[in-house]
């Protein structure tokens, strides 16, 4: 893969954390444009672009976890030279994690917290079948009712054209995915977890089970609002970030602590 993992440029002489942005099935760096305003100077957000979409469109996306965290792994390497936290919503909860995983499995510094959104924990089990095999415009009904789908993009066919593989791509890595259960937990770092009241595919139960990813601290937080409440940085989520973000010059916890949810 020759494209570049981040959106824009990293900023080389800062000293603010980082914090790596993953985003949905389908989604892209985009998403993440009005985070860097809402959380500069204190946060550095450098969104991370899959192959097959926005300035790597030309690239073939990954349908597998495995071949896809050893290369992202690699491409975010040399911009972990600063403390940094992984954020992801939905499929990118899982890339992040994994990321996470592999990065610790390898002896390197890891994330300083993981935040993970709309997604259930890897370990909570779903009842939703499978799509990504189906026509394409059945495939497209059962996925644009979330409402992550650009207007735009659903109503140009050729535009269409162009996101449908890199989406349906995203929906194979996401169903084909099956967590190796550890004897331990994985990580050590501080877990966040957030979601909507309203979201079809993370109830605040499935998101809870996170905290089986870390042995350290977890907190869920609860917003108003459906699958993509985290649209254009609402207030609410970006002060709960901020607050998250301070841990990264913090020593994570080593024992667990009782889950606690928030409620907005």
């Amino acid at each position: 893969m020759s494209g570049s993992w981040i959106a824009g440029r990293a900023d080389p002489t800062g000293s603010a954390p980082r914090l790596f942005c993953f985003a949905h099935a389908g989604g892209g760096g985009a998403f993440f444009h009005p985070w860097r305003t809402a959380l500069r100077p204190h946060v550095e957000v450098c969104p991370v672009v899959l192959p097959g979409r926005e300035s790597r469109g030309r690239e073939t996306p990954y349908t597998r976890m495995g071949p896809l965290i050893e290369d992202l792994a690699d491409g975010l390497a040399p911009h972990l030279d600063r403390p940094y936290a992984f954020f992801g919503h939905s499929l990118g909860s899982i890339v992040a994690y994994e990321t996470a995983r592999l990065l610790r499995d390898r002896g390197a510094t890891g994330p300083a917290a993981l935040l993970v959104s709309g997604r259930r924990g890897p370990y909570a089990p779903t009842d939703r079948p499978a799509v990504h095999h189906l026509p394409d415009e059945e495939f497209l009904a059962e996925v644009t009712g979330l409402g992550g789908t650009p207007p735009q993009v659903l109503r140009q066919r050729e535009l269409l054209r162009l996101f449908l593989p890199a989406l349906r791509a995203d929906y194979e890595l996401n169903e084909t995915y099956r967590p190796v259960p550890p004897p331990a937990p994985a990580l050590t770092c501080p877990v966040f977890a957030y979601t909507g009241d309203a979201d079809p595919l993370a109830s605040p139960h499935q998101v809870a089970r996170w905290r089986e990813v870390t042995s350290g601290d977890f907190l869920l937080r609860v917003f108003p609002g459906d699958h993509f409440y985290l649209k254009e940085a609402p207030d609410g989520l970006m002060t709960a970030l901020r607050t998250a973000l301070s841990t990264v010059h913090r020593e994570s916890t080593t024992a667990q602590r009782p889950l606690r949810t928030v409620g907005t």
